[in-house]
């Protein structure tokens, strides 16, 4: 298996709604819910999907939970975060702060405030609206070309 990931799809409880956050909040570009000529039944998942092309190749996928469980073949469990986070790097300390304004303006709630973590980094935290935990990080080796 190659190194790499080429998708992320986060399972959304509301399709119009996550779309909204995502494009029309955080500003990422998308042709909108597609696949919704595959309507689905209790066994087969339905289509509709939001993709939005990321950097670097990279798509980020919202489709329904009850559809990715279907699609996946587990169960429906309990909403649960904190699990994982998806981590977005940034070039400035101050562009930290604007993201994490710009997803609360979007309907985010911020869950951790930036600030100075002692390994080096600012970054700060905050969940959409289906509860899928965001942090926003600058450090400064990227500025020194270290990666």
């Amino acid at each position: 298996m190659d190194a790499r990931i080429d998708v992320i799809t986060i399972a959304v409880e509301n399709l119009e709604r996550a779309l909204a956050f995502y494009g029309d909040g955080l500003g990422l570009r998308s042709r909108g819910v597609v696949g919704t000529q595959w309507t689905g039944d209790e066994l087969t998942p339905a289509g509709a999907v939001v993709m939005f092309e990321l950097q670097g190749g990279l798509t980020l996928a919202l489709y329904p939970r009850t559809e990715l469980a279907k699609d996946a073949g587990v169960e429906v469990g309990p909403r649960r975060s904190g699990e994982f986070s998806l981590g977005h790097v940034v070039s400035s300390r101050e562009e930290v702060d604007a993201v994490l304004a710009q997803a609360q303006a979007a309907g985010a709630t911020l869950t951790d405030q930036a600030h100075d973590r002692p390994w080096g980094i600012y970054s700060g935290y905050f969940r959409d609206p289906d509860g899928h935990l965001w942090e926003v990080i600058w450090s400064p080796r990227n500025e020194a070309g270290d990666g």
